[in-house]
């Protein structure tokens, strides 16, 4: 079932004389359940077209479809709910709220959906519990490792069910074991039906994904798929898990 669908999308910027063509006439599909790594090197759209998919920006022309819906037509108002509802975002840097404990960090996208206080906090401490991180829900990220605060910050991702989760360069900041674990995280949210988008620069993190779209100048350059993999069903809700 198709989730994302981009039909001749092209985002332009105009820099005093100047326009830059970020993306050119690009039209694209991913289907529910997909794990994905959009790959390019600096300067080559990758970046804006996780902007757009993320629902951060708008295109200049063409037609943006996100679980049926038209983003591409939305304002502001109606993005700003898009993203709280259908996408998770994982950050190279966490963004994580320095004074708040893992469980309040991962019941922000809850309390922006308006959820009762009691069910906020058994969906935290289950998605918590889900990407290991139970003894540790009332810890402040600057007592949690690097890699316990990126699992924090996936569980805050997943917390709401989300369509897709959409991870920008999830490993950055971390070292090569502490990221392999990460990645090994996000093959089991994958087994499980979660649609993953990972944009990244490295080869060995677009490695774990079974498609790989290669940018560069603002065009696929390349959409490469690799063996289907069976998986369980999409999981409701965590508190079901």
């Amino acid at each position: 079932m198709t989730l994302i669908k981009l039909q001749n999308i092209s985002r332009r910027y105009v820099m005093g004389s100047e326009t830059i063509h970020a993306l050119r006439d690009v039209s694209l599909e991913i289907d529910r359940a997909e794990y994905v790594a959009i790959m390019g090197p600096s300067g080559s759209g990758k970046s804006t077209l996780m902007n757009l998919l993320g629902c951060l920006d708008t295109p200049s022309s063409g037609t943006f479809q996100l679980n049926g819906a038209l983003v591409s037509e939305m304002d502001d108002n109606q993005l700003a709910e898009i993203r709280n509802r259908e996408i998770g975002f994982v950050f190279q840097s966490f963004h994580l709220l320095p004074r708040s404990t893992a469980l309040h960090n991962v019941e922000l996208p809850l309390i922006y959906a308006g959820l009762a206080a009691e069910e906020r906090r058994q969906l935290a401490i289950a998605a918590l519990q889900h990407v290991g991180l139970g003894d540790r829900m009332y810890h402040k990220p600057n007592e949690l490792s690097g890699g316990q605060r990126q699992r924090v910050a996936i569980a805050r991702a997943l917390v709401n069910n989300p369509s897709i989760m959409l991870a920008d360069e999830p490993t950055g900041n971390l070292d090569s074991r502490t990221g392999e674990e990460i990645m090994i995280l996000f093959d089991e949210l994958y087994r499980k039906g979660n649609t993953i988008i990972v944009v990244t620069h490295e080869e060995d993190i677009a490695r774990h994904a079974r498609r790989v779209i290669r940018l560069r100048d603002g065009l696929i350059a390349a959409d490469e798929k690799k063996a289907v993999h069976a998986h369980a069903p999409l999981v409701a809700q965590f508190a079901q898990s």
